[in-house]
This record gives structure tokens, C-alpha cells and sequence, in this order.
């Protein structure tokens, strides 16, 4: 595998991350799957998004709302048992469509900008669906998107809160990852690949905020979607 497209997914991964506080797996997890197979993919996208969103958390760490976080993970950890599930039995071939059309989904729900009801029910909801999402596909960032949407978040307490359940899951996910065994080398040779390229990603991604619109991010991490749902469902249908 050669490291030169890990570093440039991570890269553009990390940059609309950076600028806009989510979307790393989205744009990560399609991408690299058309360099290695799709376990490793997931599980390389949670590493490198893990030193990431923890450098984030702790760095904005007075701004992140630990209450509605804490629900969040402890909803989140009853769905990552099933997303393991399928990430260890599902055959390359159906894990590869289930990440083209979960990509699909989410990059709807983002362009739309779909708001949850924010009740305990709807917010529990959202944490198990990311729970599942993170073991599974990697693609924890749209239904936290809608919930923190739903409790009128201030932009700065959004980006932060996110990052604090992003690491959480990670930290869960990968520890799942080593437990069942697809925690591999493919996947921790993309990882090391990409680390330098998330950090030179995020770096670019924080020196553009300070320029350019939040609503000019947000089409930034669209179009950065919708390259990673064209790619995922290309490499979905040449399975």
C-alpha cells in the first residue's frame, strides 16, 4: 500500500474536521477504502481521528458541555456491540455498500440540516445510532451533529462538545477493535501514514477559519462529502 493516498485522504479528512468540527470519518473512511479493505479502513480513520479530536477536546476543554456528552457516550457504548457485530462478520463486499449508503445518508442529513427533537428519548436515540455507526462504519459525526443542533449549541460549544464525545467513541471503538481482532497492521501502517497529514489537515483547516464565513465551511465539508459518497458508491458497485 502506497502511503502517499492515506496521507492525502487524512489530509482533506483532517481539514474539514478542522473547519468545521465535523466530518473526518465521512470524507476519511469511503476514501480509504479504495486503498485498503474496508475493516481497515474504519479502524485506521478511528485512530488517526482519535489524536485528532482529543487534541481538540482538551484544548477547548472549557467549552465543552460535559453533561449532555456523558449521556451521549453512555448511549453510544450500548450500540457499539452491534456495530462490531458487523464489522467482524459482514463480508468485505457488504461492508464496503453498507459505508457507501451510510455515507449517502449522512451527507443528506448534514445538507439538509436535519434538527433531532431534543428529548431524552431522541437524544438517546441518536447516541446508540452512533454508537453503532462508530464500530461499524466509522461515521459518528451526523446524528450528534443533530442532536447538538437540536440543544442550540453556541458554534464554539459545538465544535468542543463534539470533539469530547468524538474521542470517547474513538477510545471505546478501537479498544472493541483490538478485542475482535481487526485492529491489523494494514490498518496501523494507514494510521502512521496518515497522522502528519491530519496534523498539517487540521492546521490548514484552523488557519482558514479565522478567514473565511462558517457557512463557507460548511460547503466545504459537502463537497468534500459528496466526493466521499461518489467515491464510496463507484467502489460499491465495482465489488
Amino acid at each position: 500500500m502506497s502511503v502517499l493516498l492515506p496521507f492525502l485522504v487524512f489530509a482533506l479528512a483532517a481539514f474539514a474536521q478542522s473547519a468545521s468540527g465535523f466530518g473526518f470519518a465521512l470524507v476519511a473512511v469511503p476514501l480509504m477504502a479504495l486503498a485498503v479493505d474496508p475493516r481497515s479502513a474504519v479502524v485506521a480513520a478511528a485512530l488517526v481521528c482519535l489524536a485528532q479530536t482529543a487534541t481538540t477536546a482538551v484544548a477547548e476543554r472549557e467549552h465543552v458541555r460535559w453533561t449532555p456528552a456523558l449521556r451521549l457516550l453512555v448511549a453510544a457504548a450500548v450500540g457499539m456491540p452491534v456495530g462490531l457485530l458487523v464489522l467482524r462478520l459482514a463480508s468485505p463486499h457488504t461492508l464496503t455498500i453498507t459505508i457507501a449508503l451510510v455515507t449517502l445518508v449522512c451527507t443528506v442529513v448534514v445538507w439538509r440540516g436535519v434538527k433531532l427533537s431534543p428529548t431524552p428519548t431522541a437524544v438517546a436515540s441518536a447516541g446508540v445510532l452512533c454508537g453503532v455507526l462508530s464500530t461499524a462504519t466509522g461515521t459518528t459525526g451526523p446524528p450528534l451533529v443533530a442532536a447538538f443542533q437540536a440543544m442550540g449549541f453556541a458554534p464554539r460549544e459545538f465544535k468542543a462538545t463534539l470533539a469530547a464525545v468524538f474521542t470517547g467513541t474513538a477510545l471505546v471503538s478501537i479498544g472493541g477493535f483490538a478485542l475482535t481482532g481487526v485492529l491489523t497492521s494494514t490498518a496501523l501502517t494507514a494510521a502512521a501514514a496518515g497522522l502528519p497529514a491530519a496534523a498539517l489537515g487540521g492546521w490548514a483547516g484552523t488557519r482558514l477559519t479565522s478567514r473565511v464565513a462558517p457557512e463557507a465551511f460548511r460547503r466545504v465539508v459537502l463537497a468534500a462529502l459528496v466526493v466521499g459518497s461518489g467515491a464510496a458508491l463507484a467502489n460499491a458497485v465495482a465489488a
